[in-house]
C-alpha cells in the first residue's frame, strides 16, 4: 500500500505537468468581479502595503503556495524550490499530504523543507479521511513535528477518494475525529477542500469542531477528476471521472457563502488563482489569505529562481491591483464598493452603435 501510495503522488505530478486537467466549462467565478478602477488613487505605489499577520507570523503578501506534492526524489527537488523561494519571498507555503512519509519514513527527507525556509510559515498536511482508518492525534502530531509545522492542513478530497480505484471512501462520523484533533494537537489545524469548494454547511461544521481557519479550494482550477481520468486504467472508472470532470463550487462563489456564514474565521481562497489580480479580488471577497499551486508547480520543475520569479510577478500584480482601486493596504481592499459585479456595469456598446 505505501509504495502504491508513492506511485500515485508521481502519477499525479506527471499528469498536472504533461496534461490538460482544467475544469472543462466551469470557472472560478472571479471573472464575474471586477475592482472599480480609480483613476486618482491619492497614494503612491510604493506606498501600498500587502503585508499581513497569519498565525502569528507576518507575510510580506497575502499568498500562499498551495499544497501540491512529496514522497517521491522528484516531489523533494520541487518541495526544496518552493520553499526557498517562498522564504526569499516572505510568504506561506503547504505540503502535500505526509501519509507516505509516516507508513515510509525515508520518505520524510522529501518533505523536510526548513533546511532552506527555517522561518516561513509552514502548513504540514494529511487526509483527514485517514482519521477513520487509524490515524489519530498522535499521527497528526507526528506529521507537524516532521517538519517543523506551524499548523496543520487536515484536506477533505471525497470526490477524488471516489474516482480512485484504491480511494478511501469511509467518511462517516469524521467530524467528531476532527473536532479531537483540534482539541489535543500542538498547532492550529486548517481544513482544505482540494479543489471543489467548501460549502457554507460545511464550512459551519468544520467551525463548529474547532478548525483555526478553513481554505475554501473552489473549481475552476485544477480539475482533480481529469487527473483521475488520466491516472485511471478501469474504463468504468475513466467514465465516471469524467462525468464529474465539471462538479463543484467555484472559488468565487464558494468564498463569499462561506464568508457570509462564518465572518470571523480565517479564510484562505484557492482553487485557479493564476494572477495578483485574482488574488486582489480574494481579499475584497473576504479572503485572509489566498493560494496558488499550478503556475508555481510549472516552476519549481524548473527551478527556485523560476518559482521566486513567478512570485513576485504575482506581488507586482497585486500591488498594481491595489494601486489603481486606491486601497493602500489589505483593509482599504475590503471597503464596501471597491469590489463590482461585472453585470452592474452598464453593458458594452458595439462598434456600430458607438457614437
Amino acid at each position: 500500500m505505501p509504495e502504491q501510495h508513492a506511485q500515485r503522488k508521481a502519477d499525479h505530478i506527471r499528469i498536472n505537468l504533461e496534461e490538460d486537467v482544467s475544469f472543462p466549462n466551469l470557472t472560478t467565478g472571479l471573472e464575474r468581479y471586477r475592482l472599480v478602477h480609480q483613476a486618482l488613487p491619492e497614494l503612491d505605489l510604493d506606498q501600498v502595503r500587502m503585508d499581513i499577520e497569519v498565525l502569528d507570523k507576518v507575510l510580506q503578501a497575502p499568498l500562499l503556495i498551495s499544497s501540491m506534492t512529496g514522497g517521491t526524489p522528484e516531489a523533494e527537488r520541487i518541495n526544496l524550490n518552493l520553499a526557498e523561494a517562498a522564504e526569499a519571498a516572505g510568504i506561506a507555503m503547504g505540503l502535500g499530504s505526509q501519509r507516505v512519509a509516516l507508513e515510509q519514513p525515508e520518505h520524510a527527507r522529501t518533505f523536510q523543507v526548513r533546511r532552506v525556509a527555517p522561518n516561513m510559515l509552514l502548513f504540514a498536511n494529511l487526509g483527514a479521511v485517514q482519521l477513520n482508518r487509524g490515524y489519530t492525534v498522535d499521527h497528526c502530531q507526528r506529521a507537524v513535528d516532521m517538519v517543523e509545522a506551524d499548523a496543520l492542513i487536515l484536506h477533505l478530497n471525497p470526490l477524488q477518494e471516489a474516482l480512485q480505484a484504491e480511494g478511501d471512501v469511509h467518511w462517516a462520523g469524521l467530524a467528531r475525529k476532527i473536532e479531537h484533533v483540534c482539541a489535543k494537537l500542538s498547532v492550529p489545524v486548517i481544513a482544505k477542500e482540494v479543489g471543489w469548494g467548501v460549502s457554507p454547511q460545511t464550512a459551519r461544521l468544520l467551525a463548529n469542531v474547532g478548525v483555526a481557519a478553513i481554505d475554501v479550494a473552489g473549481s475552476g482550477g485544477t480539475s482533480w477528476a481529469e487527473v483521475e481520468f488520466h491516472r485511471a486504467q478501469d474504463p468504468h472508472l475513466k467514465r465516471l471521472a469524467r462525468e464529474f470532470a465539471d462538479w463543484g463550487i467555484p472559488t468565487a462563489d464558494s468564498l463569499v457563502m462561506v464568508r457570509d456564514a462564518l465572518p470571523d474565521i480565517p479564510l484562505f481562497a484557492s482553487g485557479g488563482l493564476r494572477t495578483g489580480v485574482d488574488i486582489a479580488k480574494c481579499i475584497a471577497l473576504g479572503a485572509d489569505l489566498a493560494g496558488i499551486a499550478s503556475p508555481f508547480l510549472k516552476a519549481a520543475a524548473i527551478s527556485a529562481e523560476a518559482v521566486y520569479e513567478e512570485i513576485q510577478a504575482v506581488m507586482r500584480s497585486l500591488r498594481v491591483a491595489m494601486f489603481v482601486s486606491g486601497a493602500g493596504n489589505l483593509n482599504a481592499l475590503r471597503d464596501y464598493g471597491r469590489l463590482i459585479r461585472v453585470d452592474k456595469f452598464p453593458p458594452a456598446r458595439s462598434r456600430s452603435n458607438a457614437l
